[in-house]
């Protein structure tokens, strides 16, 4: 195969048209007609640096492989400028790239795409090197515990006032729904879907705390009915309840890019209210009579992974935390030739990219690599290395600095999304804690 290397403008061009693919949270993909796979031909998913990896790329309809078609394909470090780019002809659906590889600790990905009878469909693969020596290059500031310790202050002098509505038309024979509205620090309110076991006693918890989006929360059908508490929580200070059209509105008005807001100045920004509600969360479920006191759980993924780590953190009541995919890890990547963390503020493909000193000096005070090098609690991890939105490399950083007992559960083929099997071994895990 002829290997032409991309260079200049139509290179940068093509990177930025990969990145726009990715999306902030993403379904597990459904399947379609046209599958292309794209793997590691030797190796396996993990190796040293120096080692080098091809791609075999295979592209089948309905099973069987399409032939006589343009393969196209682009392989580099991810969400940085490509190494190297094709594009060929294949006449058995299959290709090979060349060898690609890093030498130092980081991930490799090639992604692959194909147009067949008028539709795009694509395909990629991420190989880590040396995963378990990343290392994170978000500083730690030197307030940082003070800061967040004044946080804490401020809410202790706020009344929980919590507020409960019941939901009769979620409960069941076992289990009590309510909606939950709680007074937060900014003069907002925290709200929340809360089941309760009806049959008298006390009981352990489990905080689930949200991924990122606006919507409106259900109980959890898996946990409920099985003598536990299980408080969903929202961020956005709405009621968790409303009809679908509020909360579309909201994404794509007055909250749209909250995740942003204010970033140039740790005590104005938006998540400095959301990480003081999981703390607040957690004085409600203390503050419950059918709480027994002690066997408290937070899990969550995505946004809600990085929220997990954030409020064992902040809170040493929280017995043990279970994560998926996390977000906001080691944001600074960016400046040091890496992916970082989403939402990607430092990256110049973002459409909200910043890179005044201001907002590098406020995000380390929320980037979660400076919780996790704190975490005391034991957790169980997941996730894969074919994530677009929460970067391996990122979750990986972070991880590598905690120091309480921890277990790492490997899909590398996925993405932004995980497997039911995934979610099962999680609060499987977390029950057992909780017992």
């Amino acid at each position: 195969m002829h290997t032409r290397k991309y260079m200049g403008r139509y290179i940068h061009l093509l990177f930025i048209f990969t990145l726009c693919l990715t999306a902030v949270g993403q379904a597990q993909p459904a399947l379609q007609p046209v599958q292309v796979s794209v793997v590691p031909d030797q190796g396996g998913w993990q190796r040293e640096p120096g080692v080098p990896v091809r791609f075999r790329i295979a592209v089948t309809r309905h099973g069987m492989p399409v032939r006589n078609l343009m393969i196209r394909w682009q392989a580099g470090p991810e969400r940085m400028t490509p190494m190297g780019a094709d594009s060929a002809m294949s006449a058995d659906g299959q290709l090979l790239t060349p060898a690609f590889r890093m030498d130092k600790p980081g991930f490799l990905r090639c992604f692959a795409t194909v147009g067949v009878d008028g539709s795009v469909y694509r395909g990629l693969a991420t190989v880590g090197y040396a995963a378990d020596s990343l290392r994170p290059t978000v500083p730690m500031p030197e307030d940082f515990n003070v800061f967040w310790d004044g946080v804490k202050r401020e809410l202790a002098g706020i009344p929980t006032d919590a507020r409960l509505t019941p939901m009769p038309e979620r409960s069941t024979g076992r289990t009590e729904v309510f909606q939950v509205s709680l007074q937060n620090i900014g003069n907002s309110r925290l709200y929340g879907i809360l089941c309760v076991p009806r049959k008298p006693g006390r009981y352990p918890a489990i905080l689930q705390v949200p991924g990122a989006g606006i919507r409106p929360y259900q109980p959890d059908v898996e946990l409920m009915d099985k003598d536990l508490i299980v408080f969903t929580i929202g961020i956005h200070g709405i009621p968790v309840n409303l009809e679908p059209s509020v909360y579309r509105d909201l994404e794509n008005g007055a909250l749209k890019g909250h995740f942003f807001f204010n970033n140039d100045h740790r005590d104005r920004f938006y998540y400095k209210r959301v990480y003081a509600g999981c703390v607040r969360a957690v004085d409600f479920i203390f503050g419950l009579a059918s709480f027994d006191g002690g066997n408290l759980g937070v899990s969550g993924n995505s946004q809600g992974g990085a929220l997990s780590i954030v409020t064992a953190s902040l809170d040493p009541r929280v017995k043990c935390i279970g994560v998926i995919h996390p977000a906001l890890c080691d944001l600074t990547g960016y400046f040091h030739g890496r992916a970082g963390g989403w939402p990607h503020v430092f990256s110049p493909a973002s459409a909200w990219y910043s890179d005044q000193p201001e907002v590098r000096q406020a995000m380390a005070y929320y980037d979660v690599v400076n919780f996790a090098r704190q975490l005391k609690q034991p957790g169980w991890y997941t996730w894969g290395f074919n994530d677009e939105s929460c970067p391996p490399t990122s979750m990986h950083a972070a991880f590598n600095v905690i120091m309480s007992k921890k277990e790492l559960a490997l899909w590398p083929e996925t993405g932004h999304w995980f497997y039911p099997e995934q979610r099962a071994r999680m609060n499987a895990w977390l029950l057992e804690k909780l017992k």
